[in-house]
């Protein structure tokens, strides 16, 4: 039994999930049958690529170099979340995402595509990537995701919206490729979640063109929203929170229901979230309910003596 998890934010969250990791390597005894850390994905700020998740900051070449090095050295990969769907040629281009891609080419990193411009330009330039299929391509119908399955990904991530669609998942090709966002906090059946991807990403292109433009000077990349999503009243929700939603999958319907199935892949979402939250969605999928506590204090920990515990 496989139950391949990708975890959020390689970069924001990278002590936590290489305590993660170290705690799956030393202590599997704490952690459900079958887990492991398929990738951890995110993107290296500032990156004009990223989308999904508007992510502002920046990390140096040293900090880039040693997270590569810190997760490929544990046989992890690195996932780049490049799902601007807004993206030109002219964008192609770009140094720092260039940079990255160059840094990271050794065979075992991955990326995840939405925009056919940047995925034509991965596999023409990089091809040693594995690209994974995103979840911001929408696509909720049977018809579309069969199709997408039957296309060169290395995972598709199915949308959301079918999470819990039993009638169509098991008709589904190649469903050990297929992967699950498992914690989704966007509402169910959102009208508007296409549309907020596009406006993310024009987000983030600006905030890449102003710091470009204007080192040192301040950017506020959340109420930078042109199509007026920034009210969005759903992106924070915690673990807690949206268990209730339709699209939720909890660990008893991971080990009961999906791998017996065939699927095998599970996304956590959270690049943006605080570290305790990230921390306790880790728990609740991960780790044996006997030994969350025990497991939750190590990390805390270990966290708090690295100066790491940050409450954002």
């Amino acid at each position: 039994m496989r139950v391949r998890f990708h975890l959020p934010d390689f970069s924001g969250h990278f002590k936590l999930n290489l305590m993660m990791a170290e705690m799956l390597k030393n202590r599997p005894d704490f952690f459900r049958e079958g887990v492991e850390i398929a990738s951890v994905y995110g993107v290296f700020p500032p990156c004009l690529w990223n989308g999904g998740r508007p992510q502002g900051g920046f990390y140096d070449k040293t900090f880039i170099k040693g997270a590569i090095k810190a997760f490929n050295d544990r046989g992890i990969p690195l996932r780049f979340t490049f799902t601007n769907p807004v993206l030109e040629k002219e964008h192609l281009s770009d140094e720092r995402c260039n940079m990255i891609l160059n840094l990271a080419n050794n065979g075992l990193n991955e990326a995840i595509v939405v925009s056919p411009v940047l995925e034509d330009y991965i596999r023409k330039n990089y091809p040693k990537y594995k690209l994974t299929s995103s979840t911001c391509k929408r696509l909720d119908d049977a018809e579309r995701l069969t199709a997408e399955l039957e296309k060169d990904y290395h995972i598709v991530v199915v949308d959301y919206d079918l999470n819990n669609k039993f009638d169509i998942l098991e008709k589904l090709p190649r469903k050990k490729d297929c992967e699950f966002l498992a914690n989704a906090c966007c509402e169910p059946g959102c009208k508007v979640r296409a549309e907020h991807y596009r406006s993310i990403g024009y987000q983030q292109i600006a905030y890449c063109e102003h710091i470009k433009k204007h080192p040192g000077q301040p950017f506020d990349l959340p109420k930078y929203d042109p199509k007026g999503f920034y009210k969005c009243q759903y992106g924070q929700r915690g673990i807690f929170e949206i268990k209730g939603l339709s699209t939720h999958i909890s660990p008893d319907d991971i080990w009961e229901k999906y791998v017996p199935m065939g699927f095998e892949q599970f996304k956590i979402e959270g690049r943006t979230a605080n570290t305790l939250n990230v921390l306790e969605t880790y728990m609740y999928y991960m780790v044996k309910p006997e030994c969350r506590d025990e497991a939750r204090f190590t990390i805390l920990r270990s966290l708090e003596k690295t100066g790491s515990l940050i409450f954002r």
